[in-house]
């Protein structure tokens, strides 16, 4: 039973609590996505680096406060500081609406235009992140790192392998779960939101029921510019932050949209920890598991590892791949007639 429980903390401690911080990551990555294309209706190639200017914008508030003194006790500084760098986000977003996709909605052009389109917002985007901060590591994590740690697990439990739960997957967790529940009650509760669904639904049957469109635009890039500045900033606390790899994260997080059902927030959510832990399984080591769970005689020599880290990318792509030949709606999408 010792060695039945040992396995099961290895898998908690590298699968389980890093695939939860994972998922509500890939989740508000994907849900952002998701809005953009539900009401906007395109595909916005440029969310992974909109994540990125919003953690950036975060970070440089976080070393202001820092600056003066300021912390928030064992939690990262930086929550304190997402308020205002959701609000440079949002600036950011509504600028570029402004000033590039506003004329081609204005010109009614073609979802392919706008993928173009969206794609050399990216780069701009990328470009500028780098120019301010450079394109090294940054690590923005501070207070208190370790909720519980493995020492004091093996102590209190007596067994051979520890458990550890960072302070960030925590934070990562909970505020997407807050997250979540904010934008469904806005989404399902409030006139706006309601407002939106109507216009995603049928946008020429809102507009002659009185909708404003462009009020519409407004409050989906608010929402989009929020939920990609905390799915970055929690990403940046939980790993670090590095420019490039929130350009990496774009394929998880549209196989996560896209798998979920694109178009539909829920299927977003679900994808999101589809995604997070086929990753985290399939690159596993199940190496020291199966030491506890077998004989000693037929204890592994490898790492008995069906994919090296280095191709943790190519799993997402194999999802999306395959959802796509079985179901391409997705697992929470419908099929348009």
């Amino acid at each position: 039973m010792t060695d039945l429980l040992n396995a099961l903390v290895i898998i908690a401690n590298f699968i389980i609590v890093p695939g939860l911080a994972y998922g509500s990551q890939l989740a508000l990555g994907a849900l952002g996505v998701t809005l953009v294309f539900g009401v906007l209706r395109f595909s916005n190639i440029a969310h992974g680096e909109t994540m990125a200017a919003g953690a950036m914008f975060t970070m440089l508030f976080t070393w202001l406060l820092q600056s003066m003194g300021i912390g928030f006790g064992p939690l990262p500084t930086a929550l304190l500081a997402l308020p205002f760098g959701i609000g440079a986000a949002m600036v950011l977003c509504l600028a570029t609406d402004r000033a590039v996709y506003g004329y081609y909605r204005r010109v009614r052009a073609s979802p392919a235009i706008y993928i173009i389109v969206s794609v050399g917002v990216m780069f701009v985007y990328n470009g500028l992140i780098r120019f301010v901060v450079g394109p090294q590591d940054r690590v923005i994590t501070d207070g208190q790192r370790f909720i519980m740690k493995a020492r004091a697990f093996k102590q209190a439990t007596g067994l051979n392998e520890g458990l550890a739960i960072k302070t960030t997957q925590a934070v990562s967790v909970g505020c997407a779960v807050l997250a979540v529940g904010l934008l469904f009650w806005f989404l399902n509760r409030t006139r706006t939101g309601k407002s939106m669904r109507a216009y995603s639904d049928n946008e020429d049957l809102a507009l002659l029921s009185g909708i404003n469109p462009e009020r519409v635009v407004l409050i989906t890039w608010l929402i989009t510019a929020a939920l990609a500045t905390l799915a970055g900033t929690l990403y940046g606390l939980d790993k670090s932050f590095r420019p490039f790899v929130y350009m990496q994260l774009l394929l998880p997080i549209f196989a996560a949209a896209i798998v979920g059902g694109f178009g539909s927030p829920l299927g977003a959510i679900a994808g999101g920890f589809v995604i997070a832990f086929s990753e985290l399984t399939v690159t596993f080591a199940y190496k020291r598991v199966l030491a506890y769970l077998l004989p000693d005689s037929m204890a592994p020599s490898t790492l008995v590892q069906l994919l090296s880290t280095d191709y943790k990318i190519a799993v997402s792509f194999a999802i999306l791949v395959i959802v796509l030949l079985i179901k391409p709606t997705g697992l929470f999408g419908q099929r348009t007639a």
